[in-house]
């Protein structure tokens, strides 16, 4: 039986999902849900796919409380979900806006939001519905100057600390706007047209102008490509080659560093042009220090970065997990317990703690964090009834595609 053009994009939506998803799990998918033509169609095929796997989904909708209409948006997403069969949740982006800058910041606010709640239901993958016209505007955009990085396939959650152990996945990449919208009015289903698409205040929507009636070429699978890759040593240190691709190094650099925004541009390149060139050199990037000199390369938490920034304690609350400096979960049974980071505290440090933390580099042990416990006199390294969970090695290993699958992210959290 020839299939009909319906039955083609729901086959390859059904391969994606079924080439990353686990089947027959308790662990909800969880699906970005704009109300859009694109996240409408998306919604339509995850439903029918978690129907016929055992999954369920649930939809995430976040209102950026930046247009009058964005309540009744949210509403007509709320109820979209519930007739395919989703369960949802609906999330605000609440507070002052920036000025300058907007986009940027609901597109972070939003996919905080997202990884929040995608974590707290128990999701390990969320579903975007990108496709390949948002691939070439992007590429578009990035060539008049944007720092918008590449969409991929599958990629980490770029929310940091609150994405942390969580995969995107965007099942339609590989499809073109139009078709998906003539697949919905085939169906007779209805979506929200945002008028910002249209705006040409928009850098997207002045892309999508320019590129109307194009047909992208889509590279079927993004990942790190040629070069080194680093390796992590020990808990927050990484080693590298001289030959490390410049996206393997951005990596390392942002995971290192334990920010959110990975390095692109002139300073990236230079870097890795100075690694291949042989030449020995220390620098700073993304709050990380790299050391080069001779075949050894090291990437590492740049203390004086830390100690410039000027971190607050972090205060633990028992039982709940909290994230320090990026790079560690701490978790304490009981009250009473802060982390700090080792700078200016290094000579309060027990005999022992101080030769354990002398093995590290001179230049990261000031990015080291410690403990201090109410009325103690001196910092700790480790403390009774406190829990500390390196986040660094998984987050490179995410970052750097070393997992292609929901069974992967699953195993690592039991």
């Amino acid at each position: 039986m020839r299939l009909t053009p319906d039955n083609d994009l729901r086959a390859r939506a059904f391969a994606r999902l079924d080439a990353r998803l686990t089947r027959d799990t308790g662990r909800p998918v969880a699906l970005a849900l704009s109300g859009g033509g694109d996240s409408i169609a998306l919604l339509r095929l995850a439903t029918d796919w978690a129907r016929a796997r055992g999954r369920s989904v649930l939809a995430l909708t976040v209102d950026h409380r930046l247009n009058p209409d964005s309540g009744g948006w949210t509403a007509f997403a709320g109820e979209a979900a519930r007739t395919a069969g989703a369960d949802w949740r609906g999330l605000s982006w609440d507070g002052d806006k920036p000025k300058t800058g907007l986009t940027s910041a609901a597109r972070a606010a939003r996919h905080g939001l997202i990884a929040e709640a995608a974590r707290e239901a128990g999701a390990r993958v969320v579903l975007f519905a990108h496709t390949a016209d948002d691939i070439a505007e992007a590429d578009l955009m990035r060539a008049e100057g944007s720092t918008l990085g590449r969409v991929r396939e599958w990629s980490p959650s770029p929310a940091w600390p609150q994405g942390r152990g969580l995969m995107l996945l965007r099942p339609l990449l590989g499809e073109r706007r139009g078709v998906l919208r003539d697949w919905l009015a085939g169906q007779g289903a209805d979506w929200i047209e945002d008028p910002a698409n249209a705006d040409p205040r928009f850098g997207r929507s002045r892309a999508r102008q320019v590129l109307a009636g194009e047909i992208p070429e889509v590279p079927d699978v993004l990942r790190v490509g040629e070069g080194g890759r680093p390796a992590m040593d020990g808990e927050a240190m990484a080693r590298a080659d001289r030959d490390i691709g410049a996206r393997a190094l951005a990596a390392a650099l942002v995971c290192l560093g334990g920010g959110a925004t990975p390095p692109r541009g002139g300073r990236l390149q230079g870097l890795t042009a100075r690694l291949k060139a042989g030449e020995d050199f220390a620098a700073t990037l993304c709050g990380a220090r790299i050391e080069a000199a001779g075949d050894a390369v090291q990437v590492m938490r740049e203390a004086g970065e830390l100690g410039r920034r000027g971190t607050a304690p972090l205060v633990l609350r028992p039982g709940v997990e909290a994230v320090w400096d990026g790079r560690f979960a701490f978790r304490a049974e009981h009250p009473g317990w802060s982390v700090v980071a080792a700078r200016g505290r290094l000579a309060s440090l027990s005999d022992a703690d101080r030769a354990w933390i002398n093995r590290l580099p001179a230049a990261t042990r000031g990015a080291w964090p410690v403990l201090i416990r109410d009325g103690a006199l001196a910092p700790v390294l480790a403390g009774e009834g406190v829990e500390r969970r390196a986040l660094v090695a998984e987050r490179l290993r995410l970052a750097l595609d070393e997992t292609t699958h929901e069974d992967d992210l699953i195993s690592a959290t039991r």
